[in-house]
């Protein structure tokens, strides 16, 4: 069977009933004349040919090379270690050693290591005792194998999949870390002492914890029964160094424009909403924010595991409690913000908002709280907006959703969208102002933009940051403050 059309040879490539692409007639053409050229074939382009290797790679690759395999010196090191550490454990009592610093303790354990190692008749050198002393500091005082990888500069994150499996991101991209727990006993015991440190608890019945390390790094662990492969653990570490927005937009994270933009609404008490996903830099826009507040005004914030870092004399953290055994003495979000507000806050800064806490912030910020900040989830501003209705929707206020759109409208002047792109890098890509309200919808008009144009052959995304050229409305604002000037420069 044969569709209508001019008839082709059978010796031409596809056969007679699927003629090559590029030959095909459209629907209603002519029938080319004898001295035209013939339609051209469709030759595949360099980039489509790559794109198609890419994939064909990626489905051909095995999952085989995912767990962590310690190689070499510290292959060694831990075969050593397995060895000595029962026979130190006899030796040492544990509650005094954990009175101790790691310096001192070291200092104590020199001499007896030296007996163990002459008991097993092992011969060290001196690099490989230091080794073997910090392995087993670590070991009984700190992480384990997680301090090497915690004190590494480099590393933002840290995946622990199992006793097996870890893996860490560097400049945004993942790898596997060469380290490995001993078993899942082993790794569950790291686990419990860094909730314990502060005051949580996980184990059977209560396989879902969050915490947080000393430096402030955000701790997730989940343990079996509900992760299957084995106690996981998720670090997000904390940069010693704060990132401030001057820093952002010499790496490329934003313009200079969007940076003095950020700074005046910082320092005018904008009503700001951080938008972005996980990863995509929102609490360290939220840190770097925080710097351009009035050292005199009072400052708290509010979040499920203490994370922000701001560097204001006059700040007093809150942190949730989540419940007992007994299933009783739950402090949520909403809570702390209703308490908050009984004390004087000159803004009120919330880590992250999921649930009805977002109605409580909607009335901080409109009742004399202004500069008062959030981050939460979301891929867009327009998004961001529709899941703060929803938020307030889903707790047990009853309002209608016109009054709850009003509401935003009146209370957030301005919506930072983050995002992290899939080289690794994170941008800021786009500020949004919020007008007010035009019938039901929220009203809103976007200052300054972050366009895609290419990818560079390694891998890096090129785009370029653009202002709108809008008058923004929040000038009247920044009037107040001496900054409208410097606001309408930045923004045309």
């Amino acid at each position: 069977m044969q569709g209508g059309g001019t008839s082709r040879p059978s010796s031409e490539p596809g056969g007679e009933q699927f003629p090559p692409i590029g030959s095909v007639p459209l629907p209603g053409a002519d029938k080319p004349d004898s001295g035209s050229s013939p339609a051209p074939e469709f030759a595949p382009t360099q980039a489509s040919s790559d794109a198609m290797q890419r994939l064909a790679d990626r489905q051909a690759a095995t999952g085989e090379q995912g767990n962590s395999r310690m190689e070499g010196f510290e292959a060694s090191i831990h075969r050593i270690k397995e060895q000595v550490l029962p026979r130190l454990l006899e030796r040492v009592d544990p509650e005094a050693a954990a009175t101790l610093s790691k310096d001192e303790l070291a200092e104590e354990f020199r001499p007896i290591i030296g007996e163990v190692l002459a008991e097993l008749k092992l011969t060290l050198n001196r690099r490989e005792q230091f080794a073997l002393e910090k392995v087993l500091v670590d070991e009984l005082l700190g992480l384990g194998p997680l301090e090497e990888l915690l004190t590494d500069a480099a590393i933002t994150d840290i995946m622990v999949n199992g006793p097996e499996q870890t893996y860490v991101e560097r400049k945004g991209k993942l790898e596997l870390a060469n380290i490995q727990f001993r078993d899942e006993e082993h790794l569950f015991q790291i686990a419990q002492r860094i909730c314990n440190s502060v005051g949580r608890r996980v184990d059977q019945t209560t396989p879902l914890a969050d915490a947080r390390l000393k430096d402030g790094s955000r701790v997730n662990v989940i343990v079996p029964p509900l992760s299957l492969r084995g106690t996981a653990i998720s670090i997000r570490k904390f940069s010693a160094k704060p990132i401030t927005l001057d820093m952002m937009a010499q790496g490329g994270s934003m313009s200079q424009k969007m940076a003095t933009m950020l700074k005046i609404a910082g320092a005018c008490r904008f009503n700001v909403v951080i938008s972005g996903g996980t990863g995509s830099g929102k609490t360290t826009m939220l840190n770097a924010l925080s710097k351009l507040i009035d050292p005199g005004e009072r400052v708290l914030t509010i979040e499920d595991a203490a994370e922000l870092r701001l560097q204001q004399p006059h700040w007093l953290p809150l942190e949730t409690r989540p419940a007992n055994l007994e299933g009783q003495g739950e402090i949520t979000i909403r809570d702390l913000v209703k308490n908050a507000l009984r004390m004087r806050p000159d803004r009120i800064i919330l880590g992250e908002i999921r649930g009805s806490e977002c109605f409580d912030l909607l009335a901080a910020m409109n009742t004399g709280h202004d500069g008062s900040m959030c981050t939460l989830h979301s891929n867009s501003p327009r998004e961001a907006l529709a899941r703060m209705e929803n938020m307030v929707m889903m707790s047990d206020i009853k309002v209608p959703k016109e009054a709850i759109s009003r509401q935003i409208a009146d209370s957030v002047d301005l919506i930072i969208q983050v995002k992290r792109l899939r080289d690794g890098s994170r941008r800021v890509t786009n500020i949004t102002e919020v007008i007010g309200m035009e019938g039901p919808v929220i009203v809103t008009q976007e200052l300054f933009k972050f366009e895609y144009l290419d990818e560079s052959a390694d891998g890096k995304i090129i785009g370029e940051y653009r202002s709108m050229g809008l008058r923004p409305y929040t000038l009247d604002k920044a009037k107040q403050f001496g900054f409208d000037q410097a606001l309408l420069e930045a923004c045309l």
